[in-house]
């Protein structure tokens, strides 16, 4: 990586990731409550979600002012520098308010419309994974420092681990159980790990040979995308599109095509 930007990109989304983690990792009250909801009851923000993302968007704009932000909590502002942060400064918040360790911060820079850099810390498996686009993707954790990530070599698809999940708006959610039910004989099974990031960054370091998901929003997938494709997957949305709200696809190379193509046939991307 020799981009003087990239690198600086890189430094200050690093070191948000991991302030706004040890915030929600060290700072969550015994009593966390629902702060308010979004699509549907179910769908919930905490107070955390809140506090993290004016962390980062704090420290980001005292060091960039004039970046933009795109943030899931409320952070939307445009910037003139050709620099956006994409930002889920929570992402798994149900697992969180439960106490499951599946949830993950997830900063990505874009630069004139293209995610250059991105970062997800995941502080309750002591990892964090990291990819400058053209770089590679890498991963640090506590116990063996920092390594190169690369995904799965690919299976037969009937041998293939695959993770989803699920909307939280009632009539998305059954036609997505309805597409899993027909998918699970075909795989040799599916997992639903409730944080599309840490999934993302779950088939860049060969943990899981696929992912697909309905619903996402950019701050979802930002930074696990450009980590997952520097890794050597691939990812798209329905066959020949980018990822999108209709649909987020993620495979090892293999994997990816016969798992679109099923995914299109099923109608995973509409009710």
């Amino acid at each position: 990586m020799t981009d003087p930007l990239h690198r600086e990109l890189l430094a200050l989304a690093q070191e948000a990731a991991r302030r706004a983690g040890e915030l929600l990792r060290d700072g969550r009250p015994a009593d966390l409550a629902v702060a308010r909801t979004k699509s549907s009851p179910i769908d919930v923000v905490t107070e955390m979600d809140i506090a993290a993302e004016k962390l980062i968007t704090d420290l980001i704009s005292g060091r960039r002012p004039e970046d933009g932000f795109l943030g899931e909590e409320g952070a939307s502002v445009e910037g003139t520098s050709g620099v956006r942060w994409v930002i889920d400064p929570l992402d798994g918040t149900v697992n969180y308010l439960y106490g499951l360790p599946t949830w993950a911060v997830s900063v990505a820079a874009e630069q004139d419309g293209e995610t250059v850099v991105g970062v997800v810390a995941a502080p309750m498996r002591g990892e964090t994974y990291h990819a400058v686009r053209g770089g590679g993707a890498r991963a640090t954790g506590a116990w063996e420092g920092e390594r190169a990530l690369s995904c799965r070599p690919a299976p037969p698809l009937d041998q293939a681990l695959v993770s989803t999940g699920f909307n939280y708006v009632e009539r998305v959610r059954t036609h997505q159980a309805e597409v899993a039910a027909r998918l699970i004989p075909l795989l040799r099974d599916i997992r639903r790990g409730g944080s599309a990031a840490v999934d993302l960054c779950d088939v860049a370091c060969g943990r899981l040979d696929g992912y697909y998901e309905r619903g996402l929003h950019a701050w979802d997938v930002a930074a696990g995308d450009l980590i997952a494709r520097e890794a050597g997957a691939l990812t798209g949305g329905r066959p020949g599109e980018r990822p999108t709200g209709d649909l987020t696809v993620a495979g090892t190379p293999g994997v990816f095509e016969p798992l679109q193509r099923l995914l299109e046939d099923f109608g995973a991307w509409h009710d």
